[in-house]
């Protein structure tokens, strides 16, 4: 059904690493953890609860461990080549988009943000020589709570590295204090990233009702980004799904993340909101938002959208296409599968 392999471009580096991995990466650092139990840990790295997690804040919770797990070069590097090889080996991933904050991962400071983001580029390194038949390649992100400085670091940190694999740039994390965040003030790091020639993509409208609409319709008018991460509250308003469609934005949509986080409340939601996009053109392709967190992959979410009625498999097949066009990888097709 997928010639090409999979295209996975919406994926946390917090969320696409084994517990087993991060597990020996925390001892291997002397990180004191507040489990002494193997089993105990992975429920703690991961949505072990098939109910999913309150709200989003509960998920930050869970990435603070796997952020902190992975803040220093050494786990890093072995991070990043253990979720390209896995999605490879598991999911016959051929595109695949990892995504990570590295000032979320330099210890406030303590680790120099260089040799974070060099060791991001080694394991990318040592994963292509194991895998050529995967494009890979690292979007960094920005965070809504940070400062127009720290972001700026960031975005000059993307620039600087953007020859040796880092492809886009990002904007996620909590609101501050709950309420409206003003996408338009990142507007000048959005397109001095577009002018190094980096890809953009947002996130934007998971969550928030009528907030997280008039989000988009900021993120659609003022960064006029290429992709956008979720976007999903879009389905509710026929201007936004035709603002998408005009400016062919496409939707990084995570099905099994939005039902673990609430952000769509059952299966019909589900299959209500694909074919809504469907029936009005807007583009999007299907991810997982972070498999090992969420505890699915990339062809659990197809058998989902599947047995729901949410896309048939012309649709699937489609949308897995959008994904490897869509990627801002732009390296040499990947190797034949055989």
């Amino acid at each position: 059904m997928f010639e090409r392999g999979l295209a996975e471009l919406h994926t946390h580096l917090g969320g696409s690493v084994a517990s087993d991995i991060l597990w020996s990466l925390a001892h291997e650092q002397g990180i004191a953890l507040p489990v002494k139990d193997y089993w105990e840990f992975d429920r703690l790295v991961t949505v072990s609860d098939p109910r999913g997690v309150a709200n989003l804040d509960a998920l930050d919770a869970i990435y603070h461990w796997t952020e902190l797990i992975q803040s220093s070069p050494l786990a890093v590097e072995r991070s990043i080549h253990a979720a390209i090889g896995g999605a490879y080996r598991s999911q016959r991933i051929t595109t695949l988009e990892l995504r990570f904050n590295p000032m979320k991962r330099n210890r406030g400071g303590e680790q120099d943000l260089d040799h974070i983001i060099l060791a991001a580029i080694r394991g990318l390194d040592r994963a292509g020589l194991e895998y050529p038949q995967v494009r890979a390649g690292l979007i960094l992100m920005m965070d809504r709570t940070f400062t127009e400085r720290q972001n700026a670091i960031i975005v000059e940190k993307a620039l600087h590295w953007s020859s040796r694999g880092i492809v886009g740039i990002d904007i996620a994390g909590p609101r501050p204090d709950g309420g409206r965040y003003d996408y338009r003030q990142i507007a000048p790091l959005v397109e001095e990233s577009r002018r190094g020639g980096l890809g953009v993509t947002i996130h934007v409208g998971e969550e928030g009702g009528e907030i997280g609409r008039a989000e988009i319709a900021d993120v659609i008018d003022a960064l006029q980004p290429d992709r956008i991460g979720h976007g999903i509250l879009a389905a509710g308003d026929e201007a936004l799904m035709a603002a998408l469609r005009e400016q062919e934005i496409v939707l990084e949509i995570c099905p099994t993340s939005n039902l673990l986080t609430k952000a769509l409340p059952d299966e019909e939601a589900v299959r209500d909101i694909f074919r809504t996009f469907a029936a009005h053109g807007v583009a999007f392709t299907i991810a997982t938002d972070g498999p090992e967190m969420m505890r699915t992959h990339l062809r659990d979410e197809f058998e989902l959208l599947l047995r729901v009625g949410a896309l048939d498999e012309d649709e699937l097949r489609a949308a897995n296409e959008r994904g490897h066009a869509a990627s801002f990888v732009r390296r040499a097709p990947a190797a034949e599968l055989v």
